[in-house]
């Protein structure tokens, strides 16, 4: 089964964010535990690279590239999101029951 936004939402018990990090708790409704995912806090399609020269030359386009990037943690309508990424580096701890339609804490 493809991992797609709406099956993992149901999974999805809260998120702490800090300047650095996306933290995210993923909690089987059938076993009742838990297994936590933490992320870089950076756009998912990948890192924001700045070089030297860049934040020498054009300090204030570099801090608002860095800075103001939009960043999605989670919507139904984005197949690229922080919760999902987050989800993928923990996916091995949870199967797919297609009886219950839900993933479930192995």
């Amino acid at each position: 089964m493809p991992i797609i936004h709406n099956n993992v939402l149901q999974l999805l018990e809260f998120v702490k964010m800090d300047s650095f990090y996306v933290v995210c708790h993923f909690k089987c409704s059938v076993t009742k535990k838990s297994v936590i995912s933490a992320v870089a806090f950076e756009p998912y399609e990948g890192k924001i690279e700045l070089t030297w020269k860049e934040i020498l030359l054009h300090p204030i386009a570099s801090y608002n590239r860095y800075y103001h990037t939009p960043i999605t943690i989670y919507g139904n309508d984005c197949h690229e999101t922080i919760v999902l990424k987050a989800f993928k580096k923990v996916a091995n701890s949870f199967k797919w029951n297609s009886e219950q339609q839900k993933y479930i804490h192995i």
